[in-house]
């Protein structure tokens, strides 16, 4: 089914656009997660090139949660998609590990850096990522590695909104449509606090053992022995009841955490960034 059956007219030139700016690459290679942008710019993708001439490569390192990389590759594989793990290393780097407000440049280097490498080699056009029009005026620093390796962005070149992707991923049915934002496990640790395996470690655990009580979004936010937990703000109570709190605390206890604490205000992405 084609989304521009069921869109606005602005809605529809940009998907128009956005298949435009597509079919002016013969191979591409795309930076794919399995998250809401990058799923569906690579079903617009093979839609438009066909999936023999894309490659979806997934960076895959200690700070990628295993079922984050399970669902990406499922889904790939159920487009048709020809998918490659790729690992750009970056728990090597001193300064991504010291985990300055910068994090993401630094990571976003190594895997641009091996995506154009093997672009190089295997003769592909370009490498696409998912960023999208929004991206643009909210801190990422990301950004400046695509630009610093000429990584093309489609979505946010048509203008695309996460919203406007969201309601053509629908149309497409495709099931990350309404996917909640899932950025890497590091960014759930303070800015300054060293990243580390056994941080990492901690955060999956934690947050694999919360999503169990089917709370909805949810972050495991790591300040070192502190650990501040964000849910919905109407699951809140939920976490305070005797039976609940005691068997979170003794879970977080468990996993090296000194403090367990609640965070009042609720979840909210990129609560991290409060701190700039």
């Amino acid at each position: 089914m084609s989304p521009a059956q069921n869109t606005s007219n602005t809605l529809t030139a940009r998907y128009e656009q956005l298949q435009t700016i597509i079919r002016s690459y013969q191979k591409v290679i795309i930076a794919y997660s399995g998250g809401v942008d990058s799923a569906f710019l690579l079903r617009v993708a093979c839609d438009c090139l066909g999936s023999e001439n894309i490659l979806a490569c997934i960076g895959d390192s200690q700070s990628l949660a295993r079922d984050e990389l399970s669902n990406a590759k499922n889904l790939a594989q159920q487009m048709n998609a020809q998918v490659e793990i790729v690992h750009p290393n970056e728990m090597a780097d001193p300064d991504y590990q010291a985990n300055p407000a910068q994090r993401c440049y630094h990571c976003k280097t190594h895997l641009y850096n091996l995506l154009n490498a093997i672009a190089r080699d295997r003769k592909y056009d370009a490498v696409f990522c998912g960023s999208n029009v929004d991206d643009l005026t909210d801190f990422r620093p990301g950004l400046q590695a695509a630009k610093k390796y000429n990584i093309v962005s489609p979505l946010a070149q048509a203008q695309l909104t996460k919203s406007d992707i969201r309601i053509l991923s629908k149309q497409l049915q495709l099931p990350t449509w309404d996917k909640p934002a899932s950025p890497c496990l590091a960014s759930r640790i303070a800015y300054g606090l060293e990243i580390t395996p056994e941080r990492l470690a901690q955060i999956e655990q934690g947050e694999a053992f919360l999503h169990k009580m089917n709370l909805g979004a949810l972050r495991v936010r790591h300040h070192g022995t502190l650990v501040r937990l964000e849910v919905p703000t109407d699951q809140i109570q939920k976490l305070t009841e005797n039976n609940c709190r005691e068997k979170i605390v003794a879970f977080f206890k468990e996993l090296g955490f000194t403090y367990i604490t609640l965070d009042l205000q609720g979840f909210r992405s990129g609560s991290g960034n409060e701190v700039l």
